[in-house]
């Protein structure tokens, strides 16, 4: 009887010890299937699930404008006073709904070329007015549609998936031709994906044809998004500092006098690549600009939380399945002897003219495809693997605790 007892014992224990074995051995081995799987899938080939939705995305994409009205434009003209504004909006089309048309895989290179088609729908429901209200910057569908950027060159990751969606080339080129030194780079990818499995230290970088330039993104905090764990990286306020407390920016820094010898900060000059035009680009009522900017303008009141860049990614696979890009167009405005309502002006202004919002978000099909196929994988996974182990380490020691117990009674 006390050795059948005993014999129990010992193949409950040995049991045990095969479950919490099993459960060891199947992390790293879960892991590396894991990340066979996300290697294959994320690959820009027809036939992977990156691919599907990177040629046409299945996310509803909105682009909301709002336009500052000048209320005293005549005291402006005669006595150089500050600038009063009225924001109005929002105006909002949906857009980002084409293909990418095309699409061309070079083989030799490991790398996927096409262009990006735009087109503007406007959306009345989500409007505050018509297309036909006084604005005549409001065009917009007009001069959004029928358009393209490009051409785009991105690695496709075949050969090495840790460039995967980078930009090679873009329209032909690896620079813009519109700064001094590494300014001049185009890095990273167009913010639309990343190289999977991305890390919280990660610096993303990504290029937009909207700001003539390379930016990048920090880590912020973990949010769960409809189900699916995402990291949320931001646009840094150091982004947009002056080569003073950002020594890197210096090159972004093109000309002395409205800059003011390169101390003003928050605004971009992109008038090289706006041919001459004295367009500007900043974050929404002036967000993170150096006080020399906003104070000549009235109305304006900047919110981090209304008027921030973000992206929400999930880190296995480095896709981007929430994002909102907040940036402002402002005109230099300057006297002029030549334009009679410039006349009288004593200082300059960087006027804004009219700042945009465009937000997208994994729709609900789209995230429980996601969930069942990625995370709800990945999830059921790691839980066996926990139950395994938990289980057999438990029966482990509670059957040969049982065991000793039991030796030590017949010993006596």
């Amino acid at each position: 009887m006390g050795c059948d007892r005993n014999c129990g014992l010992i193949t409950g224990a040995v049991v045990g010890a095969v479950l919490a074995v099993l459960g060891g051995i199947l992390m790293p081995v879960g892991d590396l299937l894991i990340e066979k799987t996300i290697k294959k899938e994320v690959v820009l080939e027809e036939g992977t699930i990156a691919f599907k939705n990177w040629v046409k995305t299945g996310t509803e994409v909105y682009r909301q404008f709002w336009v500052f009205d000048v209320q005293n434009p005549q005291e402006v003209m005669m006595n150089s006073s500050n600038i009063k504004v009225e924001q109005k909006g929002p105006y909002t089309y949906r857009v980002r709904y084409l293909a990418k048309e095309n699409v061309t895989q070079d083989p030799e290179n490991n790398t996927v070329s096409f262009l990006q088609p735009n087109g503007a729908i406007f959306e009345p429901s989500l409007s505050v007015g018509t297309e036909n209200d006084n604005f005549t910057v409001l065009n917009l569908a007009v001069a959004y549609n029928n358009t393209a950027d490009g051409v785009y060159k991105v690695f496709n990751g075949k050969d090495d998936i840790s460039k995967v969606a980078i930009i090679d080339t873009y329209k032909g080129k690896r620079n813009l031709s519109y700064w001094e030194s590494y300014c001049d780079m185009i890095n990273g990818t167009d913010a639309a994906s990343f190289p999977p499995f991305v890390e919280k230290s990660q610096v993303l970088q990504f290029f937009s044809s909207d700001i003539c330039r390379s930016i990048y993104a920090i880590f912020e905090s973990e949010i769960n998004l409809k189900g699916i764990p995402v990291y949320r990286f931001v646009l840094p306020s150091k982004a947009f500092a002056s080569p003073l407390e950002n020594p890197d920016n210096h090159c972004f820094c093109t000309e002395k006098i409205i800059s003011k010898n390169c101390t003003s900060y928050g605004v971009l000059d992109i008038s090289k690549c706006k041919e001459g035009r004295p367009v500007y680009i900043s974050l929404p009522h002036f967000l993170h600009s150096s006080p020399d900017v906003s104070e000549p303008i009235d109305g304006l009141n900047p919110n981090e939380e209304e008027h921030r860049t973000y992206l929400d990614i999930e880190p296995i696979t480095g896709f981007t399945l929430r994002f909102a890009k907040r940036l402002q167009v402002n005109l230099l405005v300057k006297p002029s002897i030549k334009i009679e309502a410039l006349k009288r002006l004593k200082r300059n202004y960087i006027v804004p003219i009219i700042w945009l919002n465009e937000t997208g978000t994994i729709g609900n099909e789209k995230a429980n495809m996601f969930r069942s196929q990625v995370t709800g994988k990945i999830n059921l996974l790691g839980l066996i693997e926990m139950i395994l182990l938990s289980v057999g380490v438990v029966m482990f020691v509670a059957f040969m605790i049982s065991y000793c117990a039991c030796r030590s009674k017949a010993i006596k």
